[in-house]
Protein backbone atom coordinates (compact mmCIF):
# COMPACT_ATOMS: atom_id res chain seq x y z
CA UNK A 1 0.00 0.00 0.00
CA UNK A 2 2.33 3.16 -1.08
CA UNK A 3 -0.04 5.32 -2.63
CA UNK A 4 -0.53 8.48 -1.04
CA UNK A 5 -4.27 8.37 -1.00
CA UNK A 6 -4.13 5.12 0.06
CA UNK A 7 -2.14 5.66 3.21
CA UNK A 8 -4.18 9.25 3.93
CA UNK A 9 -7.55 7.11 3.56
CA UNK A 10 -6.41 4.64 5.84
CA UNK A 11 -5.21 7.44 8.32
CA UNK A 12 -7.95 9.25 8.16
CA UNK A 13 -10.45 5.87 8.74
CA UNK A 14 -8.30 4.94 11.80
CA UNK A 15 -6.70 7.77 13.40
CA UNK A 16 -8.12 10.54 15.76
CA UNK A 17 -8.77 13.27 13.74
CA UNK A 18 -6.43 15.59 15.96
CA UNK A 19 -4.01 17.00 12.88
CA UNK A 20 -5.16 18.27 9.80
CA UNK A 21 -1.68 17.78 7.66
CA UNK A 22 -1.04 18.67 4.30
CA UNK A 23 -1.93 15.80 2.11
CA UNK A 24 1.87 14.13 1.48
CA UNK A 25 2.64 10.91 2.85
CA UNK A 26 6.48 11.07 3.47
CA UNK A 27 8.85 8.00 3.68
CA UNK A 28 12.90 9.16 3.94
CA UNK A 29 14.24 11.80 5.16
CA UNK A 30 18.10 13.62 4.48
CA UNK A 31 19.23 16.92 5.68
CA UNK A 32 17.39 19.44 4.20
CA UNK A 33 15.03 17.57 2.34
CA UNK A 34 12.52 14.42 2.80
CA UNK A 35 10.69 12.38 -0.05
CA UNK A 36 7.34 10.96 -0.03
CA UNK A 37 6.02 7.81 -0.86
CA UNK A 38 6.57 8.11 -4.65
CA UNK A 39 9.67 9.62 -4.42
CA UNK A 40 9.11 13.41 -4.66
CA UNK A 41 12.14 15.85 -3.46
CA UNK A 42 10.74 18.48 -0.72
CA UNK A 43 12.91 21.07 0.96
CA UNK A 44 12.01 20.89 4.70
CA UNK A 45 11.00 24.05 5.81
CA UNK A 46 9.18 23.49 9.08
CA UNK A 47 11.68 20.86 10.47
CA UNK A 48 8.74 18.78 12.19
CA UNK A 49 8.86 22.32 14.33
CA UNK A 50 11.97 22.75 15.06
CA UNK A 51 13.05 19.30 16.43
CA UNK A 52 14.97 19.16 12.81
CA UNK A 53 17.66 21.53 13.48
CA UNK A 54 20.31 19.45 12.66
CA UNK A 55 18.79 18.03 9.07
CA UNK A 56 16.87 14.91 8.98
CA UNK A 57 18.96 11.91 9.73
CA UNK A 58 21.90 13.31 10.81
CA UNK A 59 24.46 10.40 10.29
CA UNK A 60 26.44 11.03 13.87
CA UNK A 61 23.70 11.22 15.92
CA UNK A 62 21.90 8.60 14.23
CA UNK A 63 25.33 6.17 14.92
CA UNK A 64 25.20 7.08 18.28
CA UNK A 65 21.51 6.02 18.62
CA UNK A 66 22.23 3.12 16.82
CA UNK A 67 25.63 2.01 18.86
CA UNK A 68 24.11 3.23 22.33
CA UNK A 69 20.51 0.45 20.95
CA UNK A 70 22.84 -2.30 20.86
CA UNK A 71 24.02 -2.15 24.53
CA UNK A 72 21.64 -0.31 26.82
CA UNK A 73 18.07 1.39 26.20
CA UNK A 74 16.30 1.82 28.92
CA UNK A 75 16.58 1.22 33.13
CA UNK A 76 14.30 3.96 34.92
CA UNK A 77 15.40 6.05 37.19
CA UNK A 78 15.45 3.02 39.67
CA UNK A 79 19.58 2.44 38.94
CA UNK A 80 22.20 4.83 37.77
CA UNK A 81 23.57 3.91 33.86
CA UNK A 82 26.34 5.40 32.60
CA UNK A 83 25.25 7.94 29.83
CA UNK A 84 23.06 10.45 32.30
CA UNK A 85 25.56 11.96 34.16
CA UNK A 86 27.63 12.53 31.25
CA UNK A 87 24.65 13.90 29.55
CA UNK A 88 24.64 16.68 33.00
CA UNK A 89 27.65 17.06 32.46
CA UNK A 90 27.43 18.29 28.50
CA UNK A 91 24.32 20.26 28.21
CA UNK A 92 25.23 21.86 32.11
CA UNK A 93 28.85 23.05 30.45
CA UNK A 94 27.19 24.07 27.07
CA UNK A 95 24.65 26.56 28.57
CA UNK A 96 25.46 27.37 32.06
CA UNK A 97 23.05 25.21 33.88
CA UNK A 98 23.46 24.36 37.57
CA UNK A 99 21.07 21.29 37.73
CA UNK A 100 19.38 19.73 35.18
CA UNK A 101 15.98 17.65 35.24
CA UNK A 102 15.62 15.34 32.19
CA UNK A 103 11.81 14.56 30.88
CA UNK A 104 10.51 13.52 27.38
CA UNK A 105 8.78 15.55 25.90
CA UNK A 106 8.41 19.12 25.41
CA UNK A 107 4.88 19.62 27.35
CA UNK A 108 6.60 17.30 30.19
CA UNK A 109 9.32 19.68 30.65
CA UNK A 110 7.03 22.80 30.79
CA UNK A 111 4.92 20.66 33.23
CA UNK A 112 7.89 19.79 35.42
CA UNK A 113 8.45 23.03 35.30
CA UNK A 114 5.84 24.47 37.18
CA UNK A 115 5.37 21.85 39.66
CA UNK A 116 9.20 22.89 40.35
CA UNK A 117 8.69 26.41 40.42
CA UNK A 118 5.53 26.36 42.64
CA UNK A 119 7.31 23.88 45.26
CA UNK A 120 10.32 26.79 45.22
CA UNK A 121 7.43 29.42 45.91
CA UNK A 122 6.04 27.62 49.08
CA UNK A 123 9.10 25.96 49.80
CA UNK A 124 11.67 29.23 49.64
CA UNK A 125 9.69 32.52 48.43
CA UNK A 126 7.47 31.81 51.93
CA UNK A 127 4.23 31.41 49.64
CA UNK A 128 0.82 31.14 51.17
CA UNK A 129 -0.29 27.14 50.68
CA UNK A 130 -2.03 26.80 47.92
CA UNK A 131 -1.58 30.27 46.60
CA UNK A 132 1.21 30.47 44.39
CA UNK A 133 0.50 31.71 41.17
CA UNK A 134 2.34 31.91 37.96
CA UNK A 135 1.74 34.67 35.05
CA UNK A 136 1.38 33.72 31.49
CA UNK A 137 1.09 34.99 27.91
CA UNK A 138 -1.98 35.56 25.73
CA UNK A 139 -1.51 33.69 22.77
CA UNK A 140 0.88 31.24 24.42
CA UNK A 141 1.86 27.73 22.83
CA UNK A 142 3.53 25.89 25.99
CA UNK A 143 1.88 22.28 24.84
CA UNK A 144 -1.55 20.42 24.83
CA UNK A 145 -1.32 18.47 28.48
CA UNK A 146 -4.40 19.38 30.62
CA UNK A 147 -2.63 21.13 32.47
CA UNK A 148 -0.77 23.53 29.60
CA UNK A 149 -4.33 24.38 28.00
CA UNK A 150 -5.94 25.85 31.33
CA UNK A 151 -3.93 28.48 31.03
CA UNK A 152 -3.75 28.71 26.87
CA UNK A 153 -6.31 31.98 25.02
CA UNK A 154 -6.90 29.13 22.24
CA UNK A 155 -10.21 28.10 21.63
CA UNK A 156 -9.43 25.13 19.62
CA UNK A 157 -6.49 24.74 22.18
CA UNK A 158 -9.14 24.45 25.24
CA UNK A 159 -12.70 24.15 24.13
CA UNK A 160 -14.44 21.13 25.45
CA UNK A 161 -11.73 20.10 28.15
CA UNK A 162 -12.87 22.11 31.29
CA UNK A 163 -12.68 22.40 34.29
CA UNK A 164 -9.31 23.84 34.52
CA UNK A 165 -6.04 24.15 37.19
CA UNK A 166 -6.48 28.04 38.97
CA UNK A 167 -3.21 29.18 39.59
CA UNK A 168 -2.22 31.14 36.49
CA UNK A 169 -2.65 34.93 35.24
CA UNK A 170 -2.97 35.72 31.32
CA UNK A 171 -0.92 39.30 29.95
CA UNK A 172 -0.59 40.40 26.68
CA UNK A 173 3.28 39.27 25.22
CA UNK A 174 5.73 42.15 24.88
CA UNK A 175 4.47 44.32 27.57
CA UNK A 176 6.04 44.63 30.63
CA UNK A 177 4.10 47.44 31.87
CA UNK A 178 1.54 44.77 32.02
CA UNK A 179 3.63 42.26 33.55
CA UNK A 180 4.67 44.94 36.57
CA UNK A 181 1.20 45.03 37.05
CA UNK A 182 0.44 41.55 37.71
CA UNK A 183 2.87 40.67 39.95
CA UNK A 184 1.84 39.95 43.61
CA UNK A 185 3.54 38.51 46.33
CA UNK A 186 1.89 35.22 45.62
CA UNK A 187 3.66 35.15 41.81
CA UNK A 188 6.14 32.12 42.14
CA UNK A 189 6.74 32.89 38.05
CA UNK A 190 6.66 34.02 34.62
CA UNK A 191 6.80 31.38 32.23
CA UNK A 192 6.69 32.96 28.48
CA UNK A 193 8.10 32.14 25.21
CA UNK A 194 11.53 34.16 23.83
CA UNK A 195 9.50 34.53 20.34
CA UNK A 196 5.98 32.85 20.13
CA UNK A 197 6.08 30.11 17.32
CA UNK A 198 2.99 28.90 16.96
CA UNK A 199 1.12 32.56 17.56
CA UNK A 200 2.78 33.29 13.80
CA UNK A 201 6.61 34.41 14.92
CA UNK A 202 5.68 36.55 16.86
CA UNK A 203 8.97 39.08 18.04
CA UNK A 204 8.70 41.20 21.49
CA UNK A 205 9.96 44.65 21.14
CA UNK A 206 13.48 45.36 21.56
CA UNK A 207 14.40 45.36 25.28
CA UNK A 208 11.18 43.99 26.44
CA UNK A 209 12.88 41.10 28.55
CA UNK A 210 15.72 43.19 29.87
CA UNK A 211 13.14 44.94 31.67
CA UNK A 212 11.25 41.38 32.55
CA UNK A 213 14.57 40.00 33.52
CA UNK A 214 14.38 43.05 36.08
CA UNK A 215 11.17 42.72 37.02
CA UNK A 216 11.65 38.97 38.23
CA UNK A 217 15.12 39.70 40.02
CA UNK A 218 13.47 42.84 41.81
CA UNK A 219 9.66 40.70 42.59
CA UNK A 220 11.79 37.85 43.49
CA UNK A 221 9.85 35.85 40.88
CA UNK A 222 11.36 32.74 38.39
CA UNK A 223 11.96 33.25 35.00
CA UNK A 224 11.26 30.24 32.85
CA UNK A 225 11.73 30.55 29.29
CA UNK A 226 10.11 27.85 27.12
CA UNK A 227 13.26 27.69 24.57
CA UNK A 228 11.45 24.65 23.21
CA UNK A 229 11.21 25.79 19.92
CA UNK A 230 13.46 28.94 20.05
CA UNK A 231 16.36 27.21 21.70
CA UNK A 232 19.33 25.43 20.36
CA UNK A 233 20.82 27.64 17.79
CA UNK A 234 17.21 28.27 15.99
CA UNK A 235 17.55 32.31 15.90
CA UNK A 236 21.03 32.02 15.99
CA UNK A 237 21.87 31.92 19.10
CA UNK A 238 22.42 28.95 21.10
CA UNK A 239 19.79 30.09 23.36
CA UNK A 240 17.22 32.33 21.91
CA UNK A 241 17.64 34.94 25.93
CA UNK A 242 21.44 35.67 24.44
CA UNK A 243 20.00 38.03 21.75
CA UNK A 244 19.57 40.47 25.15
CA UNK A 245 21.80 39.50 27.32
CA UNK A 246 20.01 38.02 30.41
CA UNK A 247 19.96 34.49 32.02
CA UNK A 248 16.18 32.82 32.69
CA UNK A 249 16.49 31.29 36.20
CA UNK A 250 14.47 27.89 34.11
CA UNK A 251 15.21 27.15 31.08
CA UNK A 252 12.59 24.56 29.09
CA UNK A 253 14.26 22.85 25.91
CA UNK A 254 13.33 19.68 24.10
CA UNK A 255 12.43 19.23 20.18
CA UNK A 256 16.17 19.77 18.60
CA UNK A 257 17.86 18.00 22.23
CA UNK A 258 17.50 14.89 20.19
CA UNK A 259 17.96 15.72 16.69
CA UNK A 260 14.52 14.18 15.91
CA UNK A 261 15.88 11.30 16.58
CA UNK A 262 13.94 10.62 20.37
CA UNK A 263 11.35 12.45 22.73
CA UNK A 264 14.31 14.00 24.94
CA UNK A 265 13.01 17.25 27.13
CA UNK A 266 14.90 19.06 30.02
CA UNK A 267 14.30 21.50 32.37
CA UNK A 268 17.68 23.76 33.28
CA UNK A 269 17.96 25.49 36.24
CA UNK A 270 19.45 26.10 39.66
CA UNK A 271 20.26 24.48 42.75
CA UNK A 272 17.31 26.47 44.42
CA UNK A 273 14.21 25.93 42.21
CA UNK A 274 15.20 21.94 41.41
CA UNK A 275 16.77 21.61 44.63
CA UNK A 276 13.07 21.54 46.07
CA UNK A 277 12.12 17.88 44.43
CA UNK A 278 12.82 14.88 46.16
CA UNK A 279 12.97 11.44 46.08
CA UNK A 280 9.18 10.37 44.82
CA UNK A 281 8.09 13.80 44.28
CA UNK A 282 8.44 14.10 40.23
CA UNK A 283 9.41 11.85 38.26
CA UNK A 284 9.83 9.61 34.39
CA UNK A 285 10.43 6.06 33.46
CA UNK A 286 11.94 6.86 30.26
CA UNK A 287 13.32 10.56 31.57
CA UNK A 288 17.06 10.21 31.51
CA UNK A 289 17.18 7.02 29.64
CA UNK A 290 20.28 5.98 28.74
CA UNK A 291 19.51 6.16 24.75
CA UNK A 292 17.78 9.39 25.06
CA UNK A 293 21.41 10.54 26.74
CA UNK A 294 23.59 8.99 24.08
CA UNK A 295 21.10 10.64 21.35
CA UNK A 296 20.52 13.98 22.61
CA UNK A 297 24.97 14.05 23.34
CA UNK A 298 25.50 13.70 19.90
CA UNK A 299 22.54 16.03 18.89
CA UNK A 300 24.41 18.89 20.78
CA UNK A 301 28.10 18.03 19.68
CA UNK A 302 27.19 18.03 15.85
CA UNK A 303 25.26 21.59 16.67
CA UNK A 304 28.11 23.18 17.90
CA UNK A 305 30.88 21.32 16.21
CA UNK A 306 29.52 22.17 12.71
CA UNK A 307 28.60 25.70 12.80
CA UNK A 308 25.42 25.16 12.55
CA UNK A 309 24.23 28.10 15.28
CA UNK A 310 26.51 30.39 13.06
CA UNK A 311 25.01 29.34 10.00
CA UNK A 312 21.27 30.27 11.35
CA UNK A 313 22.73 33.49 11.97
CA UNK A 314 24.14 33.83 8.83
CA UNK A 315 21.37 33.02 6.93
CA UNK A 316 18.86 33.86 8.69
CA UNK A 317 18.75 37.79 7.54
CA UNK A 318 19.91 36.65 4.37
CA UNK A 319 16.43 34.37 4.02
CA UNK A 320 14.31 37.35 5.04
CA UNK A 321 15.54 39.98 3.23
CA UNK A 322 14.61 37.76 0.31
CA UNK A 323 11.11 37.31 1.68
CA UNK A 324 10.88 41.17 2.34
CA UNK A 325 12.12 41.76 -1.39
CA UNK A 326 9.08 39.71 -3.20
CA UNK A 327 6.91 41.65 -4.91
CA UNK A 328 3.49 40.39 -4.20
CA UNK A 329 -0.04 42.06 -2.89
CA UNK A 330 -0.64 39.24 -0.84
CA UNK A 331 2.11 39.89 1.75
CA UNK A 332 1.63 42.26 4.50
CA UNK A 333 4.61 41.74 6.21
CA UNK A 334 7.68 39.24 6.76
CA UNK A 335 9.85 38.66 10.19
CA UNK A 336 11.46 36.62 11.98
CA UNK A 337 14.96 36.08 13.75
CA UNK A 338 17.80 33.67 12.67
CA UNK A 339 16.01 30.71 10.94
CA UNK A 340 12.47 31.63 12.43
CA UNK A 341 10.76 32.99 9.92
CA UNK A 342 7.45 34.02 8.89
CA UNK A 343 5.48 35.65 6.36
CA UNK A 344 1.99 37.32 7.33
CA UNK A 345 -0.80 37.79 4.42
CA UNK A 346 -3.64 40.13 3.96
CA UNK A 347 -7.05 38.53 4.67
CA UNK A 348 -8.07 38.96 1.15
CA UNK A 349 -5.39 36.42 0.27
CA UNK A 350 -7.82 33.63 1.45
CA UNK A 351 -5.65 32.30 4.17
CA UNK A 352 -2.08 30.20 4.18
CA UNK A 353 -3.03 26.96 4.23
CA UNK A 354 -3.84 27.18 0.22
CA UNK A 355 -0.98 29.03 -0.30
CA UNK A 356 1.45 26.17 2.07
CA UNK A 357 -0.69 23.46 -0.62
CA UNK A 358 0.74 25.42 -3.87
CA UNK A 359 4.23 25.48 -2.22
CA UNK A 360 4.05 21.69 -1.65
CA UNK A 361 3.17 21.31 -5.22
CA UNK A 362 6.67 22.90 -6.09
CA UNK A 363 8.61 20.92 -3.61
CA UNK A 364 8.38 23.11 -0.38
CA UNK A 365 6.81 21.73 2.92
CA UNK A 366 5.88 24.75 4.58
CA UNK A 367 3.15 25.38 7.58
CA UNK A 368 0.43 27.97 8.00
CA UNK A 369 -0.95 29.02 11.36
CA UNK A 370 -3.34 31.47 12.73
CA UNK A 371 -5.28 31.86 9.08
CA UNK A 372 -2.99 33.79 7.48
CA UNK A 373 0.61 33.72 8.59
CA UNK A 374 2.77 31.10 6.82
CA UNK A 375 5.73 29.48 9.45
CA UNK A 376 9.24 28.84 8.11
CA UNK A 377 11.60 26.90 9.67
CA UNK A 378 13.97 25.02 7.79
CA UNK A 379 17.19 22.84 9.01
CA UNK A 380 19.82 24.84 9.88
CA UNK A 381 21.93 22.94 7.69
CA UNK A 382 20.69 24.46 4.85
CA UNK A 383 22.86 26.59 2.17
CA UNK A 384 22.40 30.07 0.46
CA UNK A 385 21.82 27.99 -2.83
CA UNK A 386 18.91 26.21 -1.44
CA UNK A 387 17.32 29.46 -0.14
CA UNK A 388 17.73 30.85 -3.65
CA UNK A 389 16.24 27.87 -4.99
CA UNK A 390 13.17 28.37 -2.24
CA UNK A 391 12.98 32.25 -2.55
CA UNK A 392 12.46 31.65 -6.25
CA UNK A 393 9.56 28.85 -5.60
CA UNK A 394 8.04 30.90 -2.78
CA UNK A 395 7.83 34.22 -5.41
CA UNK A 396 5.99 32.26 -8.03
CA UNK A 397 3.80 30.83 -5.41
CA UNK A 398 2.97 34.06 -3.53
CA UNK A 399 3.29 36.15 -6.58
CA UNK A 400 -0.02 38.67 -7.42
Amino acid sequence: MALTEDLIALEQTLGAHNYKPLDVALVRGEGVFVYDVDGKQYLDCLSAYSAVNQGHCHPKILQAMVEQAKKLTLTSRAFHNDQLALFYQEIADLTGSHKVLPMNTGAEAVESAIKAVRKWGYEVKGVEKDKAEIIVCANNFHGRTMGIVGFSTDPDARGGFGPFAPGFRIIPFGDADALEKAITPNTVGFLVEPIQGEAGVIIPPEGYFRRVRQLCTDNNVTLILDEIQTGLGRTGKLLAEQHEGIEADVTLLGKALSGGFYPVSAVLSNSEVLGVLQPGQHGSTFGGNPLACAVARAALRVLTEEGMIENAAALGPYFLEGLAGIKSNHIRSVRGRGLMLAVDLHPEAGGARKFCHTLKEHGILAKDTHTDTIRIAPPLVITKKQIDDALEVFGKVLAG
